[in-house]
């Protein structure tokens, strides 16, 4: 099989996977030119599969706690080593990142960073403070934003819009979050930080109880408005992108953002069904995100947001 047939076998396998495992960044990423499209499917493949491996799922459903977490963080870690060495690998998603890493110079940091997130997810850590549910949420999310900026043709150096692409990332987690809170506490997870829980009087195994539905309802609110302060840093990095790249990218913070937006509104019912947009919510949105593209956008201070790290992050 030549290297074009083998990239094309890739990049089809990456599309089913993105159609059943996000419905959301599919819909966005059919603006970006097919080169972009391309790439940005084969990374999330590779993310995808990561987190699968993690979770024992299957394209994001039917989550059960693996006996062996460890031994799947070494799986993680060894293949993505490989792929990053541009070896192959024999395993599709790992394929994958090793296509999308060879064409647009993903640095391993970052794709460390990433894997990091889950191998604190394998261990069942929860975050004490904020500062450390952000750190989370940069490396789950923030550091794929990263990836992305550079598959999107961010230069290497350009240190402030690479902060941004993990501003969007953050914000995108913390809508996941705030809508999952329920969810998450049945299987044992928690990403409220400590110190929320405390100032509220509740545990972790509180969550899923309906009487603290009220202490829910204001944690929430405070995400989407975090949310918020990342999304509006995002704007600044985005301007930046070609149109079909800040289009798609502004159209995926949309989506997003209305998943916050709904369970800081719904309050105390957010979690009586899973939040979800339809197609028609995401078209307006993607149109709204039209206009956003095309209009000029006022550079704004990342002043007093956190900041991903330059070097390796802290063990687990």
């Amino acid at each position: 099989m030549s290297s074009a047939d083998e990239r094309a076998r890739l990049v089809e396998a990456a599309l089913a996977s993105i159609s059943v495992g996000s419905k959301s960044f599919r819909f966005a990423s059919q603006l970006f030119d097919q080169q972009t499209r391309e790439r940005s499917w084969l990374l999330y493949a590779w993310c995808r599969a990561c987190d699968d491996v993690t979770d024992g799922q299957t394209l994001g459903h039917d989550a059960a706690a693996p006996d062996n977490p460890g031994e799947r963080i070494a799986f993680l870690k060894d293949r993505t080593a490989q792929a990053l060495s541009d070896e192959p690998t024999g395993v599709v998603p790992f394929e994958a990142l090793r296509t999308v890493a060879r064409e647009c110079a993903i640095p391993s940091q970052i794709a460390d960073d990433h894997l990091a997130g889950f191998e604190r997810d394998a261990a069942g850590w929860r975050p004490e403070t904020e500062d450390e549910l952000l750190s989370y949420c940069y490396q789950v999310a923030g550091a794929v934003g990263v990836m992305m900026a550079h598959v999107m043709g961010v230069a290497p150096g350009d240190t402030d819009t690479l902060d941004r692409a993990a501003d969007l990332g953050i914000a995108f987690q913390l809508a996941n979050i705030a809508r999952d809170i329920v969810e998450d506490a049945r299987v044992g997870r928690v990403y409220l930080p400590a110190e929320w829980l405390e100032a509220e009087d509740l545990t972790g195994a509180d969550l899923t109880d309906r009487k603290h539905r009220p202490a829910l309802a204001r944690m929430t609110r405070h995400l989407s408005e975090t949310a918020d302060r990342y999304r509006h840093s995002a704007r600044t990095g985005a301007a930046r992108l070609p149109f079909r790249s800040r289009w798609a990218v502004l159209s995926a913070s949309g989506i997003y953002g209305e998943v916050a937006t709904r369970a800081a509104a719904l309050g105390e019912r957010a979690w009586d069904s899973r939040i979800t947009t339809s197609k028609a919510e995401k078209a307006a949105l993607v149109m709204e995100a039209f206009w956003e593209a095309v209009w000029p956008v006022r550079p704004s201070p990342r002043g007093g947001l956190w900041t991903r790290p330059r070097s390796a992050p802290a063990a687990p």
